[in-house]
């Protein structure tokens, strides 16, 4: 047996370029003739570590082998649960029979907790929570677990006398949480051991425990290195401490500060050494970004004296001296006090550039300038690094300008991808019982549809048009409104879409008879589910990337949720598949650019590029806000020994001060977010707390300037008012009652309604208008006048044809009903007035320009007279707005019943009312009259009313209908009008400018 040596453990230095500096001394040192470094085994955290390894060793081995052919090492990878990896199966041989038993999964695990929670409750005589929140509450505890079992804590030590002293001093929610996870705990763990398994993170222990112990008794005689590990789990550390003991051994770690003088690296603390005053520091020493390596050193029982550096650079290393600066920056707070004695040259951070920016969307198009900018020399590789997933999303979008295809290795939550949207589309739509939103983002989907390109047509002129029909108020619930509306759209000649519409109730129907339920069993959720989106996509669904991972995520969650899944409503299992998917990431597949890489920081450890670009540098992005476990309180987590939440900025430092060695730098940040102004991160501050009066040197401003004039062109002449003035021909339309108001206020809009035919398109799902419900009310009076009966019947009757929306129907039902009942009163109470029309149509050609409307009601008075009556569902308009020439639409009508627009409606007007149905006085309903009855009141004279409004149609038809006057928009900006067509005629681009140029005194 070969004897075991002094520990070789490693030091790159930031500067050098890990990777490539890391090949660049494993070619010369195990390189053997004939096999390469085929015997070479290299132990590493990640998938992504091994992948950029393997580009290393492909740029080095060119210029080192004139064939440019190598044999590379074996790649062993240790596994990151932050990322979901597996160990590879050096550490996990198979035929390990019943000395480590298998890993439990992780989803039974999650669904297996939940079901515990209720009995736990119970005894600490907590209420049950729900279900959504039960299975919420699990993940938490299963979060938590893994975190004691990574450090090798049985969490049984919550209740050792020096915790118990900690949890003792606590407030009594955290007792109660800290009590229902052992409780939870302890249930679980009783079922591991009943089943014969072991947790992920146990048996990840284990197997390295194993490993130590094999290597150790018998020594490999190929040689083993572990490169950029830099976890400081016990059982790992245990593992590299051998590793780095074997004959042909070695540990390699990533930017640890050899130049850091003692007196800072004891600031640090005790660092997980077991003789020191603390299991773990605590304050600024665990933000450090070398503190984590001390808490692997220290586990490890390395000395740092005994950590040596490695004796080579990489192709892309950075200058020297940018490491010594790097130590400076991330100095502890009391020895960074030594900053004001430094000289300039040892704050100097040369090839380093600050780059401020306005917001998000200005910095990802200045990102994307500098990435176009350095790819236009060739060979340069390109990388941009941040945790704002949004922020990298941004600056792929702003590289497709070029053509770049850049993609973000840290992937998408599924949740988000088109799969992953489509699977909780179906979910929305059986939840909301195929509401208009959902459903037609459901049946526009990209996937829905035939395979083939006319399939797809066919199906997306089916949806737009039932997507037409859908527009306004939200219908009732289920499949009938829908069907109505299939129907019409049938009766219009589109045949089509009756074979269309089967396909899409085969898809829904299952939905909503799930919809139906109470609530189901997940498993049964997520089958009908598959089933649907199998029915609506075929097999497009799991095609891509995307919809491989989804498959995945539903195949286990199939499985487990039959044996032990929950029973959910469909809004709570929406919520919790919506969350379980977030937790997923999909990563894209290779084929992006060469040379431009957008990475998370995971995905960043031991990149490195010419051009390294770190963006998002604020508070709350880099570093990340530490999350409170919150089951386990900070305290507790620090008695048990295990790294609190503010650890994970000491990584975050770490990893920038990585990047920092890179040859040329980009520190970027936005000076706002989406929630308001941004602060700039601690480590960006300490940079420029640094360079001090250097800091001007190393500001980036060109590329921001240029990112905020790319998209800009010459200013644009200010747009006039719109004035058009359309042909003697166009100008031959019909007018309706309500057209006189529109001339006179804005003959913009008559233009655009009655010449050019546009009408404004209601929303899906919209409150219900006016207009909607004005309609509604004059049909039920309507059929109230012609055929009588209870008004309530006769209003139920029309609602229920309206296909409205129970919850609307029911919430404006009783004040409608009030309001009719008002009228119905109000009529029968008429002494000798006679109803003589009502929603009667008439047309009246008058001049030449024939004038169109719906008169509500006609009475005959009890002189002969008739009386006009016009219902409002709101405020009827002021008596001031008659007397100023508007509101004449009562007066229109009167003209056109003295000209016999009306069948059966024969006499002059001496009445015109507006009845509304308003509430005043609290009741609903009351009478109102443009016509001025005292001094008082306001509007204009009974023997006025009609002339007046006659003289303003004879002036409006002389100046817009038979004249050439431009139909000027807003013509009388004080009138208040519909503003459906405020951006077709541009209004806030004139407007405004307008109204300023007037309070100058400017005759425009």
């Amino acid at each position: 047996m070969a004897e075991r040596q002094a520990p070789q453990v490693y030091s790159i230095a930031a500067h050098r370029g890990f990777a490539d500096a890391l090949v660049a001394g494993l070619l010369p040192r195990y390189a053997e003739d004939g096999f390469g470094l085929a015997r070479l085994t290299l132990l590493l955290p990640s998938s992504r570590a091994a992948r950029t390894l393997q580009e290393a060793f492909i740029r080095l081995s060119g210029a080192a082998d004139e064939s440019g052919g190598l044999l590379m090492p074996r790649m062993a990878v240790v596994g990151d649960l932050d990322l979901d990896e597996t160990l590879g199966p050096l550490l996990d041989p198979l035929g390990m029979g019943a000395a480590i038993p298998p890993a439990a999964d992780p989803q039974r695990r999650w669904f297996r907790i939940a079901q515990f929670m209720p009995e736990a409750c119970r005894k600490l005589g907590r209420e049950v929570p729900p279900p959504a929140a039960r299975l919420r509450l699990a993940r938490e505890v299963g979060a938590a677990l893994d975190r004691l079992q990574v450090e090798n804590i049985d969490p049984g030590a919550l209740w050792e006398e020096r915790v118990a002293q900690v949890l003792a001093e606590m407030a009594d929610h955290w007792k109660a949480n800290t009590a229902l996870f052992h409780l939870l705990v302890t249930e679980w763990q009783a079922e591991l051991r009943e089943r014969g398994e072991v947790d992920a993170a146990t048996r990840r222990n284990r197997l390295f425990a194993h490993a130590a112990e094999r290597w150790r008794a018998n020594p490999p005689e190929t040689p083993i290195v572990a490169a950029g590990v830099t976890s400081a789990a016990p059982e790992l550390a245990n593992l590299l401490r051998v590793v780095s003991e074997l004959p042909r051994g070695a540990v390699v770690l990533p930017d640890l500060d050899l130049s850091m003088d003692d007196a800072v690296w004891t600031e640090l603390g005790s660092a997980g050494d077991p003789d020191g005053e603390t299991l773990l520091g605590a304050g600024d020493a665990v933000t450090h970004p070398q503190y984590h390596l001390k808490l692997l050193l220290n586990r490890m029982g390395v000395n740092r004296g005994e950590v040596q550096q490695w004796h080579r650079a990489g192709l892309g290393k950075g200058p020297p001296e940018r490491s010594h600066a790097i130590s400076n920056l991330f100095l502890p707070p009391e020895a960074s006090k030594g900053w004001v004695d430094l000289e300039a040259k040892e704050r100097r951070l040369s090839g380093v550039r600050i780059m401020n920016t306005a917001n998000p969307e200005h910095e990802a198009q200045s990102i994307a300038l500098l990435v176009r900018q350095a790819i236009a020399e060739p060979e340069r590789r390109v990388a941009v690094v941040t945790p704002d997933r949004s922020l990298a999303q941004r600056v792929v979008h702003h590289l497709r300008r070029w053509n770049i295809a850049a993609d973000d290795s840290a992937g998408r939550p599924l949740s988000q991808t088109v799969a992953g949207r489509l699977f909780l589309l179906l979910a929305d739509a059986a939840a909301q019982e195929l509401q208009p939103v959902p459903l037609m983002a459901l049946l526009q989907h990209p996937y829905a549809g035939g395979q083939d390109a006319e399939a797809r047509e066919a199906w997306l002129r089916n949806a737009r048009l039932l997507d037409r029909k859908l527009r306004g108020p939200r219908p009732a619930p289920g499949l009938e409104p829908l069907r109505a509306h299939i129907a019409s759209i049938v009766a219009r000649g589109e045949d089509g879409a009756r074979g269309w519409w089967a396909e899409v109730e085969a898809v829904v129907s299952p939905l909503l008879a799930l919809g139906a339920k109470e609530s189901a069993p997940l498993s049964e959720i997520v089958d009908t589910l598959v089933a649907c989106a199998e029915q609506l996509c075929g097999t497009r669904i799991w095609a891509r990337e995307d919809g491989r991972t989804l498959s995945r995520f539903v195949g286990d969650m199939q499985v487990h949720a039959r044996e032990c899944g929950p029973e959910l409503s469909l809004e709570d299992a929406v919520a919790v598949l919506r969350e379980a998917m977030d937790a997923v990431a999909v990563r894209p597949p290779f084929g992006g650019h060469p040379r431009v890489a957008i990475y998370g920081l995971l995905e960043a450890r031991m990149t490195r590029a010419d051009l390294v670009i770190c963006a998002g540098l604020n508070e709350g992005t880099w570093p990340g806000t530490p999350a409170t476990d919150p089951l386990l309180a900070p305290p507790l987590l620090r008695a048990l020994g295990v790294p609190g939440g503010d650890f994970r900025i000491g990584l975050s430092a770490h990893d920038l001060a990585g990047l920092l060695g890179a040859p040329e730098v980009v520190l970027s940040r936005a000076a706002r977010n989406a929630e308001g102004p941004a602060i700039p991160s601690r480590f960006l501050l300490r940079v420029q707390a640094l360079l001090g009066d250097l800091l001007k040197d190393y500001r980036e401003t060109d590329i921001p300037e240029l990112a905020e004039a790319l998209d800009y062109a010459p200013p644009a002449e200010a747009y006039p008012r719109p004035e058009p003035k359309p042909s003697s021909v166009q100008r031959q339309v019909a007018m309706r009652a309500t057209s006189l108001d529109n001339l006179r206020s804005d003959p913009y809009q008559f233009y655009a309604n009655a010449i050019l035919g546009l009408s404004a398109m209601e929303g899906l799902d919209e409150e219900p208008s006016a207009a909607w419900k004005g309609t509604a009310a004059h049909e039920i009076l309507k059929r109230w006048h012609e055929n009588g009966g209870r008004i309530e019947d006769i209003a139920d009757a029309v609602l229920a044809e309206e296909n409205a929306h129970p919850l609307m129907a029911g919430l404006w039902r009783p004040r409608l009903v009030a309001a009719l009942e008002w009228v119905v009163q109000e009529v029968s109470a008429q002494d000798g007035r006679k109803v003589l029309a009502w929603e009667e149509k008439g047309e009246w050609m008058y001049r030449g320009v024939t004038i169109r409307g719906r008169v509500d009601r006609v009475d005959r008075l009890v002189d002969g007279s008739l009386a006009i009556v016009d219902y409002k569902t709101g405020g009827p308009p002021s008596g001031k707005m008659v007397e100023q020439g508007y509101a004449l639409q009562l007066g229109i009508m009167g003209l056109m019943a003295q000209g016999g627009a009306f069948d059966g409606v024969e006499g002059d007007p001496a009445a015109f009312e507006y009845w509304s149905l308003a509430k005043k006085a609290d009741q609903f309903g009351y009478v109102a009259s443009p016509v001025k009855e005292n001094a008082r009141q306001s509007g204009l004279p009974l023997e006025d009313f009609l002339p007046v409004t006659k003289a303003y149609l004879d002036d409006a038809i002389d100046r817009w209908i038979a004249g050439n006057e431009a139909f000027t928009a807003r013509l009388n900006p004080d009138v208040p009008v519909y503003n459906d067509y405020d951006q077709l005629m541009r209004l806030d681009e004139w407007f405004a400018r307008e109204d300023d140029a007037n309070e100058e005194g400017d005759p425009a």
